[in-house]
């Protein structure tokens, strides 16, 4: 395989950049105080996300030969990407709901988003040398296994939810459930090309 270490150096750079976010995520909605400050934080963490994937992707115009197939280095970094969107994007819909207090499945739910990108970090790094793919086929399977979770943990808040009677609350609290829950599915999408990866080039 063709090795071009800057795509590892930025896929790994952007895995770890993904990977702050959901620890900022946990970190506002376990310490639910100066929200302003701390999605600030967040949306410069989502920002310097942004930053490399657009530099991966000037790369791979400038890069004739690659280490793994044009394709694959585009799709692995939007589904990178959309993790660390969707991951910020909570944030930033609590703050415009103005929700007063982080509960319990926002909290569950952010770490395992957390969970997930621990491992995608961890898949992502043995792609520069396909050495250990053993041990990426078992990040992989883990964030399915923590997807699977971030369901049942969905679908149990959601009927909690609709025993309440404030609607405007339901809508609010709904919305923020699905969308960390979408940070899950994010994380699996990447995972899912990581797997496609491991098959083609290992």
């Amino acid at each position: 395989m063709p090795q071009d270490g800057v795509f590892f150096d930025l896929f790994e750079k952007m895995a770890d950049t993904v990977n702050d976010g959901a620890v900022a995520l946990v970190g506002l909605l376990q310490d639910y105080t100066s929200i302003p400050a701390k999605c600030q934080a967040m949306e410069e963490i989502e920002h310097r996300g942004d930053a490399i994937t657009h530099e991966i992707h000037e790369h791979l115009n400038r890069t004739f030969i690659t280490p793994l197939e044009p394709e694959e280095i585009t799709a692995l970094a939007s589904a990178l990407d959309d993790v660390l969107d969707t991951v910020e994007g909570v944030a930033q819909q609590m703050r415009s709901y103005g929700i007063a207090e982080a509960d319990a499945v926002m909290k569950e739910s952010a770490q395992l988003i957390q969970l997930c990108t621990a491992e995608l970090a961890g898949a992502v790094k043995g792609l520069r040398t396909m050495q250990d793919v053993e041990a990426m086929g078992r990040n992989c399977i883990e964030i399915n296994r923590l997807e699977n979770l971030a369901d049942e943990v969905l679908a149990n808040a959601i009927t909690d939810l609709f025993r309440t009677r404030d609607a405007v609350e339901i809508i609010k609290r709904k919305d923020i459930y699905e969308n960390l829950e979408l940070a899950t599915d994010k994380c699996e999408d990447a995972a899912n090309i990581i797997s496609d990866i491991i098959l083609r080039h290992s």
